[in-house]
């Protein structure tokens, strides 16, 4: 039987690094199994804060055809450096001032003319787009629109109940919601990453019902753990955060209680290895001087997100910070897969109680310091004996990738059925 096209619309996407490309590209990847050709609509910035030219390496995805806006293969792209929680602010306030939805409305009619390049050239069944940016979303509506093919959304994070998304004026705030809305009413289907999004939409918008809007959870490729992982010093005790601290993530509160963790068990910190896995803001390393840490400590910087998973198998204990619920961040379901405890400072959420449904966690307020220093001398003492807990075969299962996109494949048939 031959295969149905959907154009998948997605800003990010590699050799742009990062966590934003994960979930789109490992849905791409996985669309064929489930007779899906997917064709790609992305941008080409030449400045971005990392580039893994690995990603697409593996096997099927370098037959997927991408489309590039602005393609200019001979111009060398540039690393952005990681700015202050302070800049990073500001620089969204200026930029979502003047752009609605979001800073990338200037991509908005490339995109456009690209994606109806795409549909001339390949009989597009179904659009799919993932934000944010949501512009996205945008661009989708515009091509069903003209080209009368359905669509369906994807929200990685919430949109107008995000706290980190800037309304300058009532005014833009309301003409967000009302361009959700005019999405949400337009599109077939709405899949969101977690509950707890689904149900901001559903009481945002009275008018969508809980069918129109699917729950696909982030998730782990299990190809990217199929590694060959070298023996690990068995008197290292290692604890390893992974990813961008963004936003209003810190590893100070970490860092502090760790200090305290080293003044009541001084032996302690012969072994102990923190290790840093990506970008760090120029402050949070200034805290690992701080709390005199620096002997304990390695910064990788950022590495390919195969060297990322290498890292993860390699460590004793997998560190998780978050201070709100509107976000489902995707490494906690790679430190699932890597089937290590994982100390989880989080607040009330769906975040917490997927931690708690693991029997890994050790699970603690994002700030409590003295709380954070308990859990880790439990797990060091856990550690000292070879008594870390694992996590069930079936509980980590569910967040297969491969499994997922199965759903994505159940959504997109369901959305030409409509």
């Amino acid at each position: 039987m031959e295969a149905k096209k959907v154009l998948v619309i997605s800003y990010y996407y590699p050799p742009m690094g990062l966590s934003g490309v994960q979930r789109t590209l490992k849905f791409v990847k996985y669309l064929p199994k489930y007779n899906w050709e997917p064709i790609v609509l992305t941008g080409s910035p030449e400045t971005f804060y990392a580039y893994d030219e690995t990603l697409t390496d593996e096997e099927g995805l370098s037959d997927i055809k991408v489309y590039r806006t602005d393609s200019k293969k001979s111009k060398k792209k540039k690393i952005k450096k990681f700015p202050s929680w302070f800049i990073q602010k500001l620089g969204r306030a200026v930029l979502q001032t003047i752009y609605q939805p979001d800073s990338k409305k200037p991509w908005l009619k490339k995109a456009i003319k690209k994606g109806e390049q795409i549909i001339s050239e390949n009989k597009i069944d179904v659009i799919f787009a993932t934000a944010p940016p949501f512009t996205d979303f945008l661009v989708a509506l515009a091509l069903s629109d003209k080209f009368d093919i359905p669509f369906v959304i994807d929200y990685r994070d919430v949109w107008i109940d995000n706290p980190f998304h800037f309304f300058a004026t009532p005014f833009h705030k309301i003409y967000s919601n009302n361009l959700e809305r005019k999405i949400l009413y337009r599109t077939e289907k709405a899949i969101v990453t977690t509950r707890f999004i689904k149900e901001l939409l559903l009481k945002r918008h009275r008018f969508i019902s809980h069918k129109d809007i699917e729950i696909i959870h982030q998730g782990f490729d299990p190809d990217d753990f199929n590694i060959e992982v070298p023996k690990k010093d068995k008197n290292k005790f290692i604890i390893t955060h992974s990813g961008v601290f963004q936003d209003n993530r810190t590893p100070k509160y970490f860092l502090k209680a760790v200090s305290e963790f080293f003044k009541n068990e001084p032996d302690a910190k012969k072994v102990t290895e923190l290790r840093f896995i990506g970008v760090m803001r120029k402050k949070h390393l200034r805290y690992i001087k701080r709390y005199k840490l620096k002997e304990n400590t390695v910064t990788t910087g950022y590495i390919t997100h195969k060297e990322s998973i290498k890292q993860l198998l390699e460590s004793d204990v997998l560190w998780l910070m978050l201070n709100d619920n509107v976000r489902s961040p995707g490494k906690l379901y790679e430190y699932f897969a890597a089937k290590k405890p994982i100390l989880a400072c989080l607040k009330d959420g769906i975040m917490k109680k997927q931690v708690q449904d693991s029997e890994i966690g050790f699970i603690t307020e994002p700030k409590d310091v003295k709380a954070i220093a308990n859990e880790i001398s439990k797990l060091y003492k856990l550690w000292k004996t070879n008594s870390l807990p694992i996590p069930s075969e079936e509980f980590v299962n569910q967040f297969d990738r491969v499994k997922l996109t199965a759903n994505l494949a159940r959504v997109l048939e369901m959305a030409l059925e409509v």
